[in-house]
């Protein structure tokens, strides 16, 4: 096989696992939702993480303000700004934990079809 051959393969190869990732995402999402709306789902996990975005602001502020001895309003701003962004996005995936189980599993089932299928391509069963 020439390296020519070799990286044509390689590159179509890449683009089919890409492809199949996406549809396993596409199937994942739609498996999920069953005909609902997914923007609603969203909403509502994103209010259910606030509470967790105010833990991140106090512990936040707390790091910020007693993290060294030079105290400040900054500090203690920026704190709470990172703990908050970091404790919101915690709770969002936490939330969401179930549409994320589903999509990574039907990625996983499309992705593994396809490097069989690759194998398979490769290392032809003859069952003469």
């Amino acid at each position: 096989m020439s390296v020519k051959d070799w990286s044509m393969s390689t590159v179509d190869y890449g683009r089919k696992l890409v492809q199949s990732t996406v549809n396993g995402v596409r199937t994942g999402e739609d498996r999920f939702r069953e005909g609902g709306q997914l923007a609603p789902y969203l909403e509502r996990s994103a209010q259910q993480s606030v509470g967790a975005a105010v833990v991140g602001v106090v512990v936040g502020a707390c790091i910020g303000y007693h993290g060294n001895e030079r105290r400040s309003v900054g500090r203690l701003v920026v704190g709470g700004i990172l703990g908050g962004l970091i404790g919101f996005g915690a709770g969002l995936l936490w939330e969401t934990r179930d549409l994320t189980a589903s999509v990574g599993s039907d990625v996983r089932k499309n992705v593994q079809l396809t490097r069989d299928e690759h194998w398979l391509r490769r290392h032809p069963i003859d069952y003469a």
